[in-house]
């Protein structure tokens, strides 16, 4: 059992699920009314009855149809949506080809494994460290495993980045999450491993979590 000091914003949600993790879990667990979006629901529901919409881990590498509803997504944020996309794999055969968000990015092999790994904020007015939770360094504490892979790199100018990691010896990174507004909506794309962290309990990561859930309109 952990005890979450946790503020939430925006509660009706949608999931689309990927290689299988237990996220979509870990949202209902904390009170969010989460819908799981078929490739059916995908093509014929109103997608602006969703505060948020969220894929699983892998989505775009296991489900070849999402590039299908890559307009109709793409509508959702311009609309007002919030839509955030956890990590996609890139392999040693190529990048990842499918479109994903509404501005060019290259998904790459970037990660860093050390769980412990300093995370430098680099963009600490961002409402994504604000808004409905105050994040600083001290969310990162209790990680497991790592702290993300496939990070986002070769952003389009329209994307904002918001850390910076490294594990030892090797460069920093600011593509752990890469943050865009489209229209009165956001797109998100993370290899940040909420994955393991919500499942895990980690209190920093649900904290976090909820603020890419709740990233305010753009008027």
């Amino acid at each position: 059992m952990v005890k979450l000091d946790l503020k939430k914003s925006n509660n009706n949600i949608a999931y689309i699920p990927g290689a299988g993790d237990e996220v979509e879990t870990c949202l209902k667990q904390i009170g969010y009314n989460v819908t799981t979006l078929t490739d059916e629901m995908l093509a014929t529901a109103d997608l602006s009855k969703y505060e948020a919409i969220v894929t699983g881990i892998r989505a775009h590498n296991t489900n070849e149809r999402l590039q299908i509803y890559y307009t109709k997504l793409m509508d959702y944020v311009k609309n007002g949506g919030n839509l955030v996309v956890q990590y996609n794999t890139n392999s040693r055969v190529g990048p990842v080809v499918a479109k994903i968000g509404p501005y060019p990015f290259t998904v790459s092999r970037n990660r860093v494994t050390d769980e412990n790994a300093d995370v430098k904020i680099i963009n600490k007015k961002h409402s994504v460290l604000n808004f409905p939770n105050l994040i600083s360094e001290y969310d990162f504490k209790g990680w497991i495993q790592e702290r993300g892979i496939y990070f986002a790199t070769e952003l389009d100018k329209n994307y904002e980045t918001i850390f910076e990691m490294n594990d030892k010896d090797e460069k920093p990174s600011d593509g752990s999450l890469i943050v865009a507004k489209h229209g009165k909506g956001n797109f998100v794309y993370t290899g940040l491993a909420f994955f393991r962290e919500l499942p895990a309990g980690v209190p920093g990561a649900y904290r976090l979590f909820t603020n890419l859930i709740s990233i305010p309109q753009n008027k």
